[in-house]
């Protein structure tokens, strides 16, 4: 299904699929760490002041989504918010980070409580990733 919704976003060109069950979407554009290719990925978001916020949950897997790797790689990525494309810096906060929890709270609660789940079937912290837009 999260397959078909990012199909659906991408090729509507924003128009279809900016919420998934009540739940906000951004489709993150990234450059593949090791093929340099563009990969797109539909992501449930949270919004803190001018920041946009994912989770690289996963589901829980005991690996980090192929797109956290990539913008290990290159932070300078894009995102797209229904039809409006962003140019954006992300920065990983992990636990040991004095905001961590606080933005954990509130990617989490956009998100109905499902990373809290996540985090319990996967020993690895699930990092919070702030997406920046630049500043005007």
């Amino acid at each position: 299904m999260l397959t078909v919704h990012q199909t659906i976003y991408d090729r509507s060109g924003g128009r279809i699929g900016h919420r998934i069950l009540g739940t906000p979407t951004l489709l993150l554009r990234t450059t593949g760490a090791k093929t340099r290719r563009r990969r797109t990925s539909a992501l449930t978001y949270a919004r803190d002041g001018d920041t946009y916020l994912v989770a690289a949950s996963m589901g829980g897997s005991p690996r980090a989504p192929g797109w956290y790797y990539n913008l290990r790689a290159d932070p300078g990525v894009e995102i797209q918010i229904g039809r409006r494309r962003i140019p954006v810096r992300a920065r990983a906060v992990q636990p040991t980070d004095p905001d961590y929890q606080r933005l954990w709270d509130v990617v989490n609660a956009n998100n109905h409580d499902r990373y809290r789940g996540y985090q319990r079937l996967t020993a690895r912290p699930i990092p919070v990733v702030v997406l920046m837009p630049p500043v005007n």
